[in-house]
């Protein structure tokens, strides 16, 4: 039979870890913006404005609901009520229900201008936004 110890943290234990995850969230924010940048421009100088507008649309189809998830979870860190996990289930629902409405819309109103794989790579690059923490060995 296996018998479990609870861990017992002190507060300051506590705080520790939660100030560390939220550096973590704000250097992946800020991983994923800079990626979001470097998709738009690269996008730009490649193929033009039309494609840097794509790519715009894409990198913002999860770059602006995961930041406002993210500012979700820190305002609960300073805050009387913590985020529990039905917040992180219902987060990660509106993040994905945002970003599937946001390339929704796009592929419908953007008959005349949208670069499909300008917009694929500005996604692409925000979700893989960790790869630069990875590089620059700033993970928590």
């Amino acid at each position: 039979m296996n018998e479990f110890t609870p861990i017992v943290l002190t507060d300051e234990e506590r705080a520790r870890i939660g100030r560390r995850a939220n550096q973590g969230l704000i250097r992946a924010l800020v991983a994923q913006a800079g990626m979001a940048v470097f998709a738009i421009v690269l996008s730009g100088l490649v193929a033009g404005g039309d494609a840097a507008l794509s790519a715009l649309v894409g990198a913002a189809a999860y770059l602006v609901p995961n930041t406002l998830f993210a500012l979700r979870l820190l305002a609960g860190s300073f805050g009387p009520v913590k985020a529990g996990p039905m917040a992180f289930f219902w987060g990660e629902a509106f993040k994905l229900g945002t970003a599937i409405l946001i390339l929704g819309l796009a592929a419908w109103k953007g008959t005349g201008w949208l670069v499909w794989p300008a917009l694929l790579l500005g996604l692409l690059c925000v979700l893989k936004g960790y790869v630069l923490l990875l590089a620059f060995r700033k993970l928590p």
